[in-house]
């Protein structure tokens, strides 16, 4: 199958051009009316398939509810907002819960499923910290070892490619440094770690910030705090939630200015309300939590926000459109940076040949209008 359009995001810059696509890779790219196409998309934008590493559910479905066709619902209807590759992700509660949820991830990945592809599990919790817990339930929280990291890992079916954890509690970054020894990412979040600290985790191998602003010590020109760090450790991973509620667009500019172009990272940290009314409620790691008409979640017992709605394709759009990032950084930080962090950018997060199919075509308004996961086209057109 062969498509084309006068805007192909090529080498960091729109390029006229045509993709070929055969046995789910890109088996080639060529200039502009080389060849004859199957579908030309004129001046609408093609871009390498979104990869979301924090989203815990949609569709009324969470990570945590281990429902088999839940998940897989998920996945085939995802891409209607351009994702082609995520990390489910769960939320602190009981081990018995979290074993059950990975033990699903693990068995609809083995089993086969349709839609975007699930690179791993992201572990949120429960390794948190009591005060910047956020919504995560307080009695769930525990301190990291890996004697436990280890059953989880084994329920997962090795699938645990991320992990949330307040390193501060990590005592001699012992799991920390396992992670990292096991190519798996660790993500200081929901941590009351300081500046001093944060040096110290990445020096032990943490690669990445979880929702940077929200769930951490803020920044002060005396105590700089988590935030701080984020913007001082360039060479470190950062997620944002960029739906304009959880940080705003004035914050995402200095976040995604700081961190250049190949380490800022676009997440939804989207719920299970996901793709549900206004007004929905839900329960969330065992709290009820209600949508508002912004598309943000709130604990309906303190008010406090808990998540979000956002789809990729909105978050690019309010990057680049609000929040005036330069287009580059805020394509990469959907597509080639999370490909990176995850140590899967052989083959995903840029249009080039020999990587997998995985695209996405925006109309001028960011609406999707297709979506390629292996080169299949997931939309009706």
């Amino acid at each position: 199958m062969i498509i084309q359009s006068k805007k192909v995001w090529l080498a960091d810059q729109f390029t006229a051009a045509q993709i070929e696509m055969e046995g789910g890779k890109i088996a080639g790219i060529y200039d502009y009316g080389t060849k004859p196409v199957d579908r030309d998309y004129g001046s609408e934008r093609i871009l390498p398939g979104f990869i979301d590493v924090h989203c815990h559910g949609a569709f009324g479905f969470d990570t945590n509810d281990a429902e088999e066709e839940g998940l897989r619902y998920w996945l085939r209807h995802v891409v209607d907002e351009g994702v082609t590759a995520l990390l489910p992700t769960t939320i602190t509660q009981s081990e018995q819960v979290l074993t059950a949820a990975l033990e699903n991830v693990a068995k609809v990945v083995a089993d086969g499923y349709e839609g975007a592809e699930v690179l791993g599990v992201h572990f949120e919790g429960p390794y948190l910290d009591m005060v910047y817990k956020g919504a995560q339930p307080e009695q769930h929280i525990v301190k990291p070892t890996i004697e436990q990291f280890e059953r989880y890992q084994k329920a997962a079916n090795g699938l645990i490619k991320y992990v949330t954890m307040a390193t501060e509690t990590d005592e001699d970054f012992a799991l920390t440094r396992y992670c990292a020894e096991h190519g798996i990412v660790v993500s200081i979040g929901h941590s009351a770690a300081t500046y001093e600290q944060a040096i110290m985790a990445f020096a032990n191998g943490a690669r990445s910030m979880t929702h940077v602003y929200n769930g951490m010590t803020p920044f002060n020109h005396r105590a700089n705090g988590l935030v701080g760090a984020a913007y001082r450790l360039r060479s470190m991973y950062g997620e944002c939630i960029c739906d304009g509620n959880h940080s705003t667009p004035a914050a995402l500019n200095l976040f995604f200015r700081e961190k250049g172009p190949d380490y800022g990272l676009l997440v939804t940290d989207a719920l299970m309300a996901k793709g549900k009314p206004i007004g929905s409620k839900f329960l969330f790691g065992g709290n009820e939590i209600e949508i508002y008409p912004d598309g943000s979640a709130h604990l309906t017992s303190t008010k406090g926000l808990a998540g979000s709605t956002l789809r990729v394709n909105d978050g690019l759009r309010i990057l680049i459109e609000e929040a005036q990032v330069p287009v580059s950084a805020a394509i990469n930080a959907c597509t080639k940076n999370p490909a990176a962090c995850l140590r899967v950018d052989d083959r995903k997060g840029a249009i080039r040949v020999g990587l997998d199919a995985d695209l996405v075509v925006l109309d001028r308004d960011y609406q999707v209008l297709q979506t390629y996961c292996m080169g299949k086209g997931m939309l009706d057109e």
